[in-house]
Parts: C-alpha cells; structure tokens; sequence
C-alpha cells in the first residue's frame, strides 16, 4: 500500500499550509488497522497508558526514552533503536498524540521521516467520543529502519541560543506559563530544582502554548494562531528559537509556526530551561 493511499481530511476549517499533517479522530478510527500506520502516544509517566490508550498504540516516555538523567536528548542510536521496536519503518505513516505528540512529531522529522502526523484532539476527547480504546499493550515487530542524519536546520543546541540573545535576527521564544517565566517556579508542576535557577533567558518573549488549542485539544484557525502570536514580530526572515522546560511544549509552538503558519526559521531548543536552569554559568532573568 503506497502513502497515497491514505488520504487526509480536507475542506478542514483551519485551511493550514500543511493540512496533511493534523488527523482527525474519525480519520484515524478508520484507519487503525492500515498495514502502514503506527500510532505512538508520548507523556511523562506511563500511568495513563496503562490505564487505557488508543487500540494499537505504543508508548514512547519522555523521561525514560526520549531524555537522559540530564534531561538532554538521547543519541541518534537510542532513538532508532526506539523507533525500530515501535515497529516503524522508512514507509511508515506515524501519528503521534497524548501529553507532548509534537516532540515525536519533531523527532521523527529531525530524523528525516517522511510521513508524520498529529492527532488533532486530545486522548479524552478520542475516549470521550468511544473510538477504539485498549488496555493491552502492543508488541510491533521491529524494524531495521535506519535513521537519516539530523537536520541542523530545526534544532538548536545551547551555545546557538547563547549565540542568539540580543541578536536582532533572532527571537529566543519562552512558551512556558506566567509562574516560570517570572521565576516563580522551576518545573511547571510547581517545584524549584535544587540547584538550579527559575527564570528566562534574556530578552525572551513569552508566548505560552496554552492559547493555541481549543476545549477538545484542535488546533486554533489559522486567524487565531496569528493572533495568539501577535506580540512577536513574525517576519520570515527571522529565526524563532522557542524553548519550554524539556521540549515538549516547545514543539508544539515549533510544529504550528513551521506547518500551520508557515514559518520557515523555528529550531526547538530541547535542552530548554532543564537544562538552561541548571548551567551555573548561564544568564538567567526574572
């Protein structure tokens, strides 16, 4: 079966500029048992996949598989070996959902994926809506997928966003909540890191995610996403740095500036503020 085989929603409302990357539930209702899909929901804890999860579904952890104890990136190798247990392939059709799908989402396509997709709604609206739901865990036949190269292009690593402040070229983005940027928390669960300091990089605007879906997890039309990001100069020329706590939210802004707005400039710093917070020697303000 070729990906074209699998056609998209269309006439949707949000008219994005790359509408072949949002599904909706009933798209992916009626395609769960396509030989080429593979569906991955990533979070934080693997507590509520195990309590249910859309049938078919493997689960990639943030902390455990996508970070280090560090909370940086893991290797190129750790993520294939990943991606080749979740069962996909070169070939494959990849739909991501849950807590952060756009950080798979960005993965995959920091790896070269061709065909990635989001879920455009949240998993208690497919749950609410009574789509396939399972608690058993799947078991993909592994792959020998081979990763491409990184592509420099939409990641930066800290000495670019070091690089980038004050740099009028450049916009350092901050999409966390008010509590974090202004220093009153650490961790957007409330906490400080010992050792560690709350804040913002310098100069960062602040944007926060909250504002670009609506009540059953959909991304906003594509009048209200500009909207939502009309505090910051928008110019195509200029390269938009967002940054979060461990990258998560910070590709969800990645993913609707690049492929809902059309931005050609976005490179996610997933090293964000766990990793910037606790460099003792970088500039932190409150």
């Amino acid at each position: 079966m070729s990906t074209e085989a699998i056609p998209t929603q269309s006439g949707d409302r949000r008219q994005p500029v790359r509408p072949e990357v949002l599904v909706d539930t009933e798209w992916l209702a009626d395609h769960l048992n396509d030989a080429q899909l593979r569906v991955v929901e990533v979070d934080v804890h693997p507590a509520a996949f195990t309590e249910g999860h859309i049938e078919g579904a493997v689960l990639w952890n943030i902390y455990t598989d996508l970070k280090d104890p560090d909370y940086r990136l893991v290797d190129r190798l750790a993520i294939e070996q990943l991606v080749r247990a979740s069962g996909i392939a070169d070939d494959s059709i990849v739909v991501f959902y849950g807590y952060g799908p756009a950080l798979g989402f960005w993965l995959m396509k920091l790896y070269g994926h061709r065909d990635v997709r989001l879920l455009d709604a949240s998993r208690e609206t497919w749950q609410a809506e009574r789509r396939p739901w399972s608690t058993a865990v799947a078991t993909p036949i592994a792959t020998a997928y081979e990763l491409a190269d990184e592509d420099e292009t939409i990641r930066a690593r800290a000495p670019v966003v070091e690089r980038a402040i004050g740099n009028p070229r450049s916009i350092i983005l901050d999409v966390r909540s008010d509590a974090e940027f202004h220093g009153e928390r650490f961790w957007p669960s409330g906490g400080m890191e010992d050792g560690g300091r709350a804040g913002h990089i310098p100069g960062a605007s602040h944007v926060h995610t909250d504002a670009l879906r609506d009540a059953r997890g959909t991304f906003l039309s594509t009048v209200e996403l500009r909207a939502a990001y009309r505090a910051i100069d928008l110019d195509p020329e200029l390269e938009v740095i967002p940054y979060c706590t461990i990258g998560s939210r910070a590709s969800t802004t990645w993913f609707v500036l690049t492929y809902l707005l059309g931005h050609e400039h976005v490179r996610v710093y997933d090293g964000s503020w766990a990793e910037w917070g606790r460099k003792a020697n970088a500039p932190v303000e409150i």
